[in-house]
């Protein structure tokens, strides 16, 4: 009988679809008000303002759980990414985490810089 997959394997596969092809790829805001559409932000607040540290933390959390891969690239800035990792790696799923680890260099490194 054929195992079933675990439920993080699932997790992973889903999120690993989800991601850009290379970081330079999140061409996403990096101040001011942003609305988030409900695909996205279901769950309570929609409008994040960017230039508020908690917001932009809550706002990078949420759309790296719940973004389709279009969804990353839009509403998601690179270099604000990178900077934001050694926190917000404590903030995202263990799922979330290694995906996006595992798939850029960049991200682990500056979790390791920061450590």
């Amino acid at each position: 009988m054929a195992s079933q997959p675990r439920l993080s394997d699932l997790r992973r596969a889903k999120f690993a679809r989800r991601l850009p092809a290379a970081l330079s790829e999140l061409a996403g805001p990096r101040h001011g008000p942003v609305h988030l559409p409900l695909h996205i932000a279901w769950s309570g607040l929609t409008t994040f303002d960017l230039d508020r540290p908690r917001l932009r933390m809550s706002y990078y959390r949420i759309v790296l759980a719940e973004g389709r891969q279009e969804d990353l690239v839009q509403y998601l800035d690179q270099d604000l990414l990178v900077g934001l990792w050694p926190t917000l790696r404590t903030l995202v799923s263990r799922d979330v985490r290694e995906v996006w680890e595992r798939a850029f260099s960049e991200l682990a490194d500056s979790a390791r810089t920061a450590a």
